[in-house]
């Protein structure tokens, strides 16, 4: 029951939220997204209340929706609010506020008050906790953010399972990368539905924002494609079933998102994934056409286009078939639909989309009679969005379309009429599309135009009055056939009382639209029916008999081919005035009033029609062969309305210019209707034929001047007098391409058209151009084109027109005059520009305030500013503004005396409020005007910009403003001038304007950086234009700089400083060199402002500015003076350092050398007793001595600095090298600067502050030249008595040496070349210093160059190995001649072999003086082994005579306590001996110099510390030497080859043995002196004795059997040879190290030496059967066991039956078992045993393990109980090792064991037990019966 109770509270508190636990709850409210968890931790509630609340109000401030949650979560009792304490509902509404304000705050989560926000819900609701999810979907589009991984480190461990792939990163609390929130939503695509389910419900909440919705829509486009990309599969029917499955996940999601029309971006991002979802997704087409419509459904205005895109996409990924009715709806109702397809297609694919969409129309135009999308059509084929097939498809259907059509389902014919219009312009259409619809007409044989005549004819039917009464037919009438209702027309026209029009003019009541339906339907079955044609041509209405003489016939016919109607119709009228002509035989009249009308019909688009007009048109030339010279002209005063006379032609004149002229081009025509009109165009112009004349009719090829005037004039009149706009409109489109005859321009003639068509309205302009079908734009442009150039008259009207107020309807017609004067104006005289720009001007300046439609104004600003304007319109217009500005600001003079300024202020603010604006305005737009129209080219604006800018000054107290954009406008201006004023001498600028004050005034009054820049550049460059006029306001303009904008950080700033500078200075310079006082005291002001100003400069501008201000003043007179000013104000700073060696860096080479040259002048001068430029650049006076030290310790730091620069270093040493005029000056320059270095140093050198500076400098100058030319400085100095100069300068040379390059042949020639003189100096010096310097200088050279010049190092190596060096007594030079002459080996080599005999003697002699006295000199010791080591390695051969006395001193210095360094250098140079010298000196040296080691190794005393050696053994404080030799006798070992080895064995073998006999030794030696040998002394033989086992053993590796057999032999005679035989104790020891080698031997060689047995096995059996080891000689103990040691190493790795022979197992086994005697006496378990069990084991005959077992059960019957327990013991080692093969002599042992287990000895009886134990394991039954 305690057990269930338990678990259950344990469960209870697992489960529980409140914890009684105090410091479990203080770990859970320090968890903090903003502070620290231990400043968290002791945060009280009311605190954290104050501080987020702070950050919620200001939410609140941002958005006022946050204010809804101040009653709840951030209300003041949330203070108290705890979650734990609230009902499940209550924490159900907690929850959901919680929920609402985190989607909210998601938005501004970037913001800290946000953050403060949330901090409080996470400290006091827990929300991090309770409202993880929510908590995290809010954050995760944050995810890369510092604050998200800082909520990981909050959250709790067992976070929700949708996000525990967050796991990782929650517990290295670092933000997770976008790859891996696009991996989970791949592999997991629940993630996808659950946020995508967030985003839309806070879409719906409208709590969206741009974060949210991007990261949703990217993780959803990665996530479906990334889904569709894993989900491939080679079934078919898998991959379907992914599909779905995908399609089911993600259709609610899109099928949502797609119709939130409020939310725009999310519908946007829908679109992107669900292109990327249809387009990667096999879908079949129900699908895509689902998500299409669903997508048509929810669009908007601001997001159809992108959804156009992705319908687009969709659309290539479904089949080739029409829209759906629901998508084709959708895409009418966008406006211009067809060419936002187009350009949509510019950059996409959409023919599919466009494909269906068109065959979707088409089929609507019947089943629905809508046309709407005719528009749409033809915009998609007339562009190159579709395929070919698609073209054709499409136009083929239209084609069938048009012929389905009928009065079902198009009663009112409007469907045909506009069917049939679009099919004639596809059929027009030019380029590929056209091409494409053109061969579809020609493979289906249909004639277009005839269609066309058809569809126009049924919808005319439907226009044309019924004669009869409307209320008396009230029945419909049934149908009629052609035939009938041709016939019934011809009766209603007869019976009419209407007639038609005798002229062009419509005329009331007449019947031309019966006529002209009759006439359409005739041509239309003019095939079936050609007698109608004449039937209705002898209509008396018609009257054609008197068609020559009545306009009736003729204009009733020129209305119908100048209209709109069908090609077929216009044709036949053509055709029908042609059959007049041709079939009247009476004398006709002079017919040229047809000529402009044929001249029309001959620019018809349509071919048919241009055909029709060139019969006529030869019809009609062929009329005037039979003319009279009294013939009258056809329809003068008739044609135009009675009355009304047109400018004819002379018969002759006409048939000139048919016959002449159009004739012969009439083919041309028909091809092209454009050609007629550059015919009649080229005729007005040049008046040549296009046919040469008959000479007996006209002797000239061309027309006269007269004749061209009068055709200009005949064509005009026409175009004036026709009623018909689309002649007006072609025969303009002619006369607009001649700009006159005989100087009567067109626009004389044509203005009253342009008159005519100015002074229609709006509305009747829109209803003419609609009832003939032409473009009004296009008509606008036509008619204003009849404008020409310097045609007053014309503009006077145009002008006259724009400023109507009633006239501002016509925008068009407006737009296109303003158009047209812009095309002119270059063309325009001055005059007229003048008078142009002026009514321009007025007109943009018309107040727009009354009427904001009004938009004529700004067109004519728009107009001034796009064309160039000339000075004299610049002037006048700055006049105007003066004046205006003048009447502002000035009261009326009648009352100007009788009020005061304040009064006339108040009185000004009253009136002036439109007034300024107005004036304002004309202003700013007359200064934009003259800055935008290159005021360079204006010179002469310049005194009136600075009368403008004067009166600025004024306006601006009126208008309270500064104006700081005109000011800026007019200096801009001004600006623009000043480089024409430069260029042109001539133009001079008034000295009396005050202009210079006028700038300044601006700079210091204005707040305006810009106007500032402005006037501070207008002052530079008047500087140098006109200096007289600023040179007076130089300081004041600096100061204000200092102040202003030098501070500025801008690019244009810094622009503006710089060309002040460059600009103002030089004059101001100039005025100083006229002065008496020296220019540099006379610029300081200038200096001391910039550099006051120095530290207020923004860093990225100083450099620059400096350069400039330098570079104007003069580098090598200024630089200097500007660097000291610096340091000496702001000190020498790192910054100022840098900044001051970057400024130097920029001038030359020369310039930088002469700088520092005076910079240390002046320094200099501080010291003078009357300082002098100093006293006007540092301030220092006469008696300021207190400050001068200060003030030379600041420049004396920064100077090194100035010296040490990289560039500085490199420039001169490219100038040097010229050694031309540059370098000698840059040479002398750097001698006077060397030589004053050395000057004030001298001086200087009692003060310890001053003179290491003075140091510095002196060492940074002697690096700056290169090598080459630092010697040749450096020879002159050498000569010099001062030998510390000299010093100094050698030290120098070897730091410079030292950073030389090996490659660079310069430096080495000249390093080579100045040895002799450095080996000079150590010969002859007597300074051992310098001698020292000198050596280290020749050991830097010879390392990096010596091999290039053998020759000059071996002179200075004998040198330096000479008593002039190496033989002085000074240890420093010693070991520096021993270092150089190691670096000479190294570079030598055999070359230095003559200089040896003599250095190698005396190095061995110093390697053995250093170890002497009482502290040893490591340094010269070193230095010796590093020269040994040097010879050892290239020059071994030179050491065979030294090789002995070397390791004898080695093993004195070996136990020498010398530093790690040295013990190192030591070893490396025996090692190197060891392996270069040859193999037989080596061991024979070896040999030699044993007893040396052995004497060093043992004369040392205990408390020495260790040398660490580099030994697989332990060595001791004795044994340092000897451990040392061991192991280069190792190193010599491996180095050395096996031949080589082998020739040396017999040496080896003598080593061997002297170590195998060291302990003999060392006992004896023991007992001579005291008797008594230590455990330290026995441990350091032992570690000896195991490392010469080891070398022996590597000895050995590299010996056969043959070479090693006799050795072996020779080793093991030699121990018991050459002692005597009382010596007992001295053949125990001796024996004793021989058997430790055999035991070493036997174990790593193993059975491979097991038949080596054979010479130990006598003397084996022998030593155990002589030694006692129980007895009191310890050493016979110990050889005991060494031997039995042996034995077991034999026994153990004998694979070849060894042990097993008799001779062998019969000569050990005895005595083995003999040994169990001595068990009372010493411990044989550890040595004996072990021996017994491997021979037993290795003998596997059981004979042989009888004869053991029988020898202990022997010794199981002894009396003595320890030789009992010890054969007991064995037994039981022998069963375990055994088993069963050892149980075979169980029934003899049975009887011993029956006895043993009643033994006296408890022990016994214990042991015994386990063997019982043991034998019943391997047996498997109990012994007790066989006991028994």
């Amino acid at each position: 029951m305690a057990s269930s109770l338990a678990a259950q509270l344990a469960q209870v508190a697992a489960n529980s939220k409140s914890s009684l636990n105090v410091k479990a709850q203080k770990a859970a409210h320090s968890k903090s997204l903003i502070w620290e968890p231990r400043v968290a931790a002791s945060q009280s509630y009311q605190t954290l209340y104050t501080t987020c609340h702070q950050g919620f109000e200001e939410l609140c401030q941002l958005d006022s929706r946050f204010a809804h949650f101040q009653a709840t979560i951030f209300g003041e009792d949330s203070q108290t609010q705890d979650r734990n304490q609230l009902s499940p509902a209550e924490n159900q509404e907690l929850d959901k506020q919680i929920d609402a304000f985190l989607r909210l705050a998601g938005a501004r989560l970037r913001l800290m008050p946000a953050i403060k926000a949330i901090e409080w819900l996470i400290r006091r609701f827990r929300i991090h906790e309770e409202n993880t999810s929510a908590l995290i979907k809010t954050f995760l589009p944050f995810h890369s953010i510092p604050a998200f991984a800082t909520l990981l480190s909050i959250l709790p461990a067992k976070i929700p399972a949708e996000f525990r792939f967050l796991d990782p990163y929650v517990r290295s609390q670092t933000s997770p990368p976008r790859s891996v929130l696009v991996h989970q939503a791949v592999h997991h695509p629940e993630l996808v539905t659950l946020y995508s389910e967030y985003t839309l419900e806070s879409c719906r909440m409208q709590f969206q924002h741009p974060a949210l919705i991007s990261f949703w829509a990217g993780l959803l486009t990665e996530a479906v494609s990334g889904i569709l990309d894993r989900s491939r599969s080679g079934r078919v029917a898998v991959q379907k079933d992914n599909d779905q499955a995908l399609l089911h996940r993600l259709g609610p999601i899109f099928a949502e998102a797609l119709v939130m029309k409020k939310v725009p971006a999310l519908q946007i991002a829908s679109y992107m994934a669900l292109a990327v979802f249809v387009a990667k997704g096999n879908l079949e087409d129900v699908a895509v056409t689902a998500f299409m419509e669903q997508t048509v459904l929810g669009w908007t205005n601001a997001t159809v286009r992108p959804a156009l895109v992705s319908l687009v996409i969709m659309a290539q990924h479904r089949s080739a078939k029409q829209m759906s009715s629901k998508v084709t709806k959708a895409l009418l109702k966008i406006s211009d639909i067809g060419p936002l397809l187009v350009e949509i297609g510019q950059e996409r694919r959409v023919d599919k989309l466009a494909n269906g969409l068109c065959l979707a129309l088409v089929e609507r135009f019947t089943k629905k009679c809508d046309s709407r999308g005719l528009p749409t059509i033809m915009a998609i084929l007339e562009s190159r969005i579709l395929k070919d097939k698609q073209i054709a498809v499409i136009f083929k259907s239209l084609l069938l379309t048009a012929l389905k059509l009928d009065d079902g389902n198009d009663k009112d014919g409007a469907l045909r009429r506009e069917l049939g219009s679009a099919l004639i312009a596809l059929s027009q259409t030019t380029g590929e599309s056209g091409e494409v619809i053109q061969s579809v007409i020609r493979d289906v044989d249909f004639d277009i135009e005839e269609l066309e005549m058809k569809l126009d004819l049924s919808f005319r039917s439907r226009h044309i009055p019924e004669v009869a009464d409307a209320e008396a037919t009230k029945e419909e009438a049934p149908q009629e056939t052609v035939h009938e209702r041709i016939d019934r027309s011809f009766k209603e026209i007869e019976s009419s009382k209407s007639a038609l029009s005798p002229c062009l003019l419509p005329q009331k009541k007449e019947i031309f639209e019966e006529f002209s339906h009759l006439f359409f339907s005739i041509v239309a079955e003019q095939a079936k029916h050609p007698s109608w044609l004449e039937k209705m041509d002898e209509q008396a209405k018609l009257r054609r008999r008197t068609a020559l003489s009545d306009c009736t016939y003729c204009s009733f016919f020129t209305r119908i081919w100048c209209g709109p109607y069908p090609a077929m119709a216009r044709a036949a009228a053509l055709d029908m005035v042609k059959t007049r002509l041709q079939d009247d035989t009476e004398t006709k009249p002079d017919m040229q009033a047809l000529i402009p009308y044929c001249v029309a019909a001959l620019g018809d688009p349509s071919k048919r029609v241009r055909q029709a007009a060139a019969g006529l048109m030869t019809a009609l030339a062929h009329t005037y062969s039979s003319l009279s010279s009294d013939s009258s002209i056809w329809g003068d005063g008739e044609l135009y309305g009675k009355g009304s006379k047109f400018v004819a032609l002379s018969s002759e004149m006409a048939a000139k210019m048919l016959h002449l002229q159009i004739l012969p081009s009439l083919e041309e025509c028909v091809l092209d209707p454009g050609h007629i009109f550059a015919i009649i165009s080229t005729s007005m112009e040049t008046g040549k034929y296009h046919k040469r004349p008959d000479p007996a009719i006209e002797k000239k090829d061309h027309m006269s001047q007269a004749m061209r005037l009068a055709l200009m004039g005949f064509f005009a009149v026409h175009a004036v007098s026709t009623p018909i706009l689309l002649v007006k409109d072609r025969l303009l489109r002619a006369l607009n391409e001649t700009r006159g005859v005989s100087g009567t321009s067109r626009t004389k003639v044509l203005l009253p058209a342009l008159q005519w068509w100015a002074e229609l309205g709006q509305e009747e302009a829109q209803t003419l151009c609609a009832k003939e079908q032409l473009d009004q734009a296009t008509i606008d442009s036509r008619f204003v084109d009849i404008l020409v150039p310097n045609e007053v008259d014309g503009l006077e009207f145009v002008f006259n027109f724009l400023k109507n107020p009633d006239n501002r309807e016509r925008d068009g017609l407006v737009q296109a005059l303003l158009a047209r004067i812009r095309k002119i104006w270059p063309a325009l005289k001055d005059d007229v520009k003048f008078m142009v720009a002026e009514q321009l001007l007025e007109i943009s300046q018309e107040n727009t305030d009354e009427n904001a439609d009004n938009f004529v104004p700004g067109e004519a600003a728009d107009l001034l500013r796009s064309v160039p304007l000339t000075t004299d319109i610049l002037s006048s217009f700055l006049d105007s503004i003066k004046t205006g500005t003048k009447m502002i600001t000035e009261p009326p003079p009648n009352k100007r005396r009788r009020r005061s300024s304040a009064e006339n202020n108040r009185s000004l603010s009253t009136r002036a409020s439109s007034e300024i604006s107005l004036a304002l305005r004309r202003v700013t737009f007359v200064l934009q005007l003259v800055e935008n129209s290159d005021p360079v080219n204006h010179p002469e604006l310049l005194d009136g910009l600075f009368t403008a800018l004067s009166e600025l000054q004024h306006f601006r107290t009126v208008v309270g403003s500064e104006l700081g954009y005109l000011q800026n406008l007019i200096l801009r201006s001004l600006l623009a001038m000043m480089p024409t004023y430069k260029a042109d001498k001539n133009l001079k600028i008034s000295t009396s304007g005050g202009y210079g004050d006028l700038l300044v005034n601006c700079i210091q009054k204005s707040s305006s950086p810009v106007v500032q820049n402005a006037a501070l550049l207008l002052i530079a460059s008047f500087a140098t234009t006109a200096p007289n006029l600023v040179l007076h306001s130089v300081m004041p303009i600096f100061t204000f700089m200092g102040t202003s904008v030098l501070r500025q950080s801008d690019d244009y700033s810094a622009h503006v400083v710089a060309q002040t500078i460059k600009e103002v200075v030089p004059p101001l310079i100039d005025s100083l060199r006229h002065g008496k006082k020296s220019p540099v005291a006379g610029a300081a002001e200038i200096l001391v402002s910039f550099t006051t100003a120095y530290e207020h400069i923004p860093s990225h501008r100083r450099e620059d500015l400096f350069y400039a201000l330098v570079e104007t003043l003069g580098a090598s007179e200024f630089l200097y003076a500007l660097v000291s000013m610096l340091v000496d104000r702001y000190g020498p700073s790192d910054a100022l350092l840098q900044f001051v060696t970057s400024l130097l860096n920029r001038f030359p080479i020369e310039v930088q050398m002469e700088t520092l040259v005076k910079h240390w002048d002046l320094i200099a001068d501080l010291f003078r007793p009357k300082p002098d430029i100093s006293f006007a650049l540092l301030g220092v006076s006469e008696d300021g001595e207190k400050d001068v030290e200060q003030i030379a310790l600041r420049q004396l730091s920064a100077f090194p600095t100035f010296l040490s620069s990289k560039k500085l270093r490199s420039e001169i040493s490219k100038l040097v090298d010229q050694d031309d005029m540059e370098a000698s000056e840059v040479r002398t320059l750097y001698s006077a600067l060397l030589e004053n270095v050395l000057l004030l140093a001298d001086q200087v050198k009692g003060n310890k502050a001053l003179h290491p500076r003075c140091g510095a400098t002196l060492a940074n100058l002697l690096n700056l030249l290169s090598i080459g030319e630092f010697i040749k400085s450096v020879e002159n100095l050498l000569d010099r008595p001062n030998m510390g100069l000299r010093q100094k300068v050698l030290r120098a040379l070897e730091v410079r040496v030292d950073k030389e390059s090996n490659t660079d042949v310069s430096s080495r020639t000249v390093l080579l070349a100045f040895l002799p003189q450095l080996t000079a100096a150590i010969r002859e010096s007597t300074d051992i210093r310098y001698k020292h310097t000198a050596v280290t200088c020749v050991d830097k050279i010879a390392e990096k160059y010596g091999k290039k010049d053998i020759e000059a190092v071996v002179a200075a190596a004998s040198t330096i190995a000479g008593e002039h060096c190496l033989g002085q007594d000074d240890k420093r030079l010693r070991v520096m001649a021993l270092l150089c002459l190691t670096s000479l080996v190294d570079v030598l080599q055999d070359a230095i072999v003559p200089v040896l005999p003599l250095a190698v003697p005396q190095a061995v002699q110093y390697m053995s003086d250093s170890l002497q006295g009482e502290e040893p000199d490591e340094d010269l010791h070193s230095a010796c082994y590093g020269f040994i080591s040097s010879l050892a390695e290239h020059l071994p051969y030179m050491l065979s005579n030294h090789i002995g006395r070397i390791l004898e001193i080695s093993n004195a210095s070996a136990e020498a306590e010398l530093s790690d360094e040295a013990n190192a250098g030591r070893v490396s140079c025996l090692e190197f001996l060891a392996k270069r010298l040859e193999a037989k000196e080596v061991f024979t040296s070896f040999d030699k110099n044993w007893d040396s080691a052995v004497s060093a190794g043992f004369k040392v005393s205990c408390d020495m510390v260790p040398l660490p050696l580099s030994s697989k053994t332990n060595s001791s404080p004795f044994l340092q030497a000897m451990t040392e030799y061991l192991n280069i006798l190792g190193k010599a070992l491996d180095k050395h080859s096996k031949a080589n080895i082998a020739k040396s064995a017999a040496t080896l073998t003598s080593i061997i043995t002297k170590g195998l006999d060291l302990r003999r030794q060392k006992q004896a030696q023991t007992q001579v002196q005291d008797g008594r040998s230590t455990e330290e002394e026995e441990s350091s033989i032992t570690a000896v004795e195991a490392n010469l086992n080891e070398k022996a053993l590597k000895m050995i590796y590299k010996l056969n059997d043959a070479s090693f057999r006799p050795i072996f032999i020779q080793i093991v005679e030699w121990t018991t040879s050459g002692l005597p035989k009382s010596d007992k104790t001295g053949r125990a020891l001796r024996q004793y190290s021989v058997y430790g080698f055999l035991h070493t031997f036997f174990a790593n060689l193993k059975s491979i030496v097991t038949n080596y047995s054979t010479y130990i096995v006598d003397d084996a059996v022998k030593t155990l059967q002589t030694s006692a080891p129980g007895g009191k000689h310890p050493e016979q103990r110990r050889l005991w066991a060494r031997v039995l040691a042996t034995l077991k190493q034999s026994f153990e790795h004998d694979q070849d039956d060894f042990w097993q022979a008799p001779s062998h197992f019969g000569a050990v086994a005895p005595v083995l078992m003999e040994q169990f005697l001595h068990a009372p006496n010493i411990d044989v378990e550890a040595d004996l045993i072990p021996a017994v069990v491997e021979l037993a084991e290795r003998v596997a005959s059981p004979a042989a393990q009888k004869e053991l077992n029988t020898a202990l059960l022997q010794h199981l019957k002894s009396e003595q109980r320890a030789v009992r327990l010890a054969a007991v013991k064995c037994e039981q080692q022998l069963m375990d090792r055994l088993g069963e093969e050892w149980l075979t002599m169980l029934t003899e042992m049975l009887p011993r064991i029956s006895e043993l287990q009643e033994d006296d000895d408890e022990e016994v009886e214990r042991e015994t037990h386990k063997w019982i134990v043991k034998i019943e394991a391997v047996l498997g039954e109990p012994l007790d019966a066989m006991l028994q």
